[in-house]
C-alpha cells in the first residue's frame, strides 16, 4: 500500500549567492563544511553528496545537521517562504 507523507515544516537558513560575494555563504557554513573559492562566478561547496557546484542566483541552503547544499531558484520559491522574525 501507498502511503502519503507531509514534510515537517523545519525552518532553514538560506542565501542567495549573487556570483561575486561569498561572505555570507562561509557565515552560514560556521566552518563546518568546506567552501572553494568561485571560478568563473561559479562557487563551489561541499555536501553530503560531495562536491557541488553553486551558480549565480542559486540559494545555498544550510540543513538541519548543518550540512550546506544548493537549490535552484525556481525550486527554492516552490518550497520555502520568509519566516518573520
Amino acid at each position: 500500500m501507498i502511503k502519503k507523507y507531509r514534510k515537517l515544516p523545519v525552518v532553514i537558513e538560506a542565501v542567495q549567492y549573487d556570483g561575486i560575494h561569498t561572505g555570507l555563504i562561509r557565515d552560514l557554513d560556521e566552518g563546518i563544511n568546506s567552501v572553494v573559492e568561485p571560478v568563473d562566478g561559479g562557487l563551489f561547496i561541499e555536501t553530503l553528496e560531495g562536491r557541488m557546484e553553486v551558480s549565480k542566483g542559486d540559494y545555498v541552503i544550510k540543513g538541519v545537521n548543518g550540512e550546506l547544499y544548493p537549490c535552484k531558484p525556481d525550486i527554492f520559491l516552490k518550497t520555502y517562504e520568509v519566516v518573520e522574525p
